[in-house]
């Protein structure tokens, strides 16, 4: 009877550690580079865009019924009339865009840099389509609509100094217009609600991302200050008066980790740049961007999407209350109302893609604009088809390119591929991509006429790669080949396989550092997190020759998100 009674004890807190687990959310929501989040509440549903520079389609919109479980049913940019990023820099593009609804009609105000400015489009449904941008006559960035109890809208956004003359690097505005929703047109002269920032006596870098709510008979805005990197911090002000003036809160900033130390166990750093949201039944919470550092401020998997409460204390917003440091884990908003077949986007995760359906899975994303068909799952059935062009990641133009976030600091990504090279410039295979100077390239070519097995890694110099390994396959090797990259944070190894059983390393301990924000450019430079993906090139020479793709699978496990490891 002990024993039994035991026995049940251990049975019980073992089904009430998992009922724990199951009334938790992970962090981030969004795992992978999904930065700038900006999210509205319509009725039940919540809906929630992100920046996505020049990778095509542009701004992904996420919808949930619990802020926990998102599904990805549509991109604002799927076409070339909208906008094109052809010749634009990987980081360039679509920067920070803002999601508000009102009278049924959805709008995502952005900007395009590099290109005509700052936009808006419209759709009835966030399924889409979005409809063509209008352009707005704007001088700044990361525009975001408020839309008034009085029927009235008005347009914030990141501006120039004062009389367009700096007291300080960094140093910039917060401006505001009417806005005519209706004919989607700025009204007006704008007024400056903010002058560098909470003190601009301190020099405030970047005061930037601005959002408007109301509550307690005052507008709040929130805006994000110091750059995006480590120094990142989201900021409060408030006013009786849309157009201000408006005062900093005392306490700001209202969320930031630059105050912590760099040594703590799996940090959560540069967080920023917030949007908040108002649940039916008046509780509050946020989505910011942050990232995952897997050495002192080295991580591959760019800015992600993080949720935590919001407390409103002495009529003031405080992101995180009761918390220094943002949470991996904290109790779920709303009860869990998940999507069927829906993908996974937060903690550890796998998925195949078999290539089995009609079109690809929309998670998958391109470098530009396609502007003519270079892929096809009709080609050869159960297979992607790429075709080899002469465009290469290493310029400024579509090349063959099928990509995927990287999602963990600790991943598997495996392909099969049938391809039969004629030249010595064909390739085609794996791709580890963070921009146009740092990427790796486990592929298949022809070697002095024998087919081999090659690892580069790319140079400064666009038309130049380093050949870091290469080797002879066996003559019997005539069919599939298999590509597979191992990464545990900085460190990559790279195989390949006939069979799909016995793997043959190609290189171990390759450099994974070359893959992160830090050395791609850093904070001001580099804006995206590393991709993997299906790559096929003629490296600048006419081809026509095609690889078919079988499979493609990925396995992300980082330690943080193994049950015991998580942060109590």
């Amino acid at each position: 009877m002990k024993k039994l009674t035991i026995i049940l004890l251990i049975l019980c807190c073992a089904f009430t550690s998992q009922a724990q687990q199951t009334k938790q959310y992970t962090n981030p929501i969004l795992s992978g580079f999904y930065p700038d989040p900006s999210i509205v509440r319509v009725g039940e549903d919540y809906y929630m865009v992100n920046s996505t520079f020049s990778y095509f389609p542009g701004i992904p919109v996420f919808h949930s019924r619990d802020l926990v479980n998102w599904k990805l049913i549509s991109h604002v940019i799927t076409r070339t009339e909208q906008m094109d990023f052809t010749g634009k820099g990987v980081s360039r593009s679509i920067f920070a865009p803002t999601i508000r609804y009102h009278k049924g009609l959805f709008y995502v105000t952005c900007t395009m840099v590099d290109g005509k400015g700052n936009f808006v489009v419209t759709a009835a449904d966030p399924a889409g389509p979005w409809s063509n941008p209008s352009w707005l006559p704007i001088d700044g960035i990361d525009p975001s609509l408020y839309f008034d109890e009085d029927d009235k809208c008005y347009i914030t956004y990141n501006s120039i100094p004062p009389d367009n003359k700096s007291l300080y690097n960094g140093h910039r505005t917060i401006r505001i217009n009417e806005f005519d929703y209706k004919n989607l047109k700025v009204v007006g002269e704008n007024t400056i609600l903010v002058n560098g920032g909470t003190d601009i006596a301190k020099e405030p870098s970047w005061i930037e991302g601005p959002h408007i709510v109301k509550r307690y008979g005052y507008y709040y805005l929130i805006s994000a200050e110091g750059g995006t990197g480590a120094d990142h911090s989201v900021v409060a002000f408030r006013s009786k008066n849309i157009l201000g003036p408006y005062e900093p809160y005392e306490k700001n900033p209202i969320l930031t980790q630059r105050h912590l130390t760099g040594d703590r166990k799996h940090p959560i750093t540069s967080t920023g740049h917030a949007d908040l949201v108002e649940l039916p039944d008046g509780r509050w919470y946020a989505v910011f961007l942050g990232t995952r550092p897997y050495e002192q401020d080295y991580f591959n998997t760019g800015r992600e999407t993080f949720l935590t409460p919001v407390e409103w204390k002495n009529e003031w917003p405080i992101i995180n209350p009761g918390h220094d440091e943002v949470q991996y884990h904290y109790p779920l908003p709303l009860p869990q109302r998940k999507f069927k077949n829906q993908t996974s986007y937060s903690g550890n995760f796998s998925y195949k893609e078999n290539f089995d359906k009609p079109n690809l899975q929309p998670d998958w994303i391109f470098l530009r604009h396609i502007k003519e068909p270079w892929y096809s799952l009709n080609n050869k059935k159960g297979f992607l088809t790429l075709t080899l062009r002469p465009e290469t990641v290493a310029g400024n133009l579509n090349p063959s390119y099928v990509a995927r976030r990287q999602q963990h600091a600790t991943f598997e990504a495996a392909t099969a591929m049938i391809f039969q090279p004629s030249a010595s410039n064909e390739k085609a295979g794996l791709l580890c991509f963070m921009k146009e100077t740092n990427f790796y390239f486990l592929c298949k070519s022809i070697d002095n006429k024998q087919p081999v097995v090659q690892l580069y890694k790319s140079t400064k110099e666009t038309k130049k790669l380093q050949l870091l390994a290469s080797q002879v396959l066996p003559s019997t090797a005539t069919g599939a080949i298999q590509f597979k990259v191992v990464a545990n944070a900085d460190n990559y190894s790279f195989y390949y396989s006939t069979n799909n059983k016995n793997w043959n390393l190609v290189k171990d301990n390759v450099d994974g550092k070359f893959l992160s924000t830090k050395v791609a450019g850093g904070f001001a430079n580099n804006f995206v997190g590393s991709t993997i993906g299906l790559y096929a090139t003629s490296s600048g020479a006419p081809s026509g020759n095609i690889a078919n793709f079988d499979w493609f699978e990925y396995k992300g496990n980082d330690e943080v998100y193994n049950t015991s490891n998580r942060r109590k």
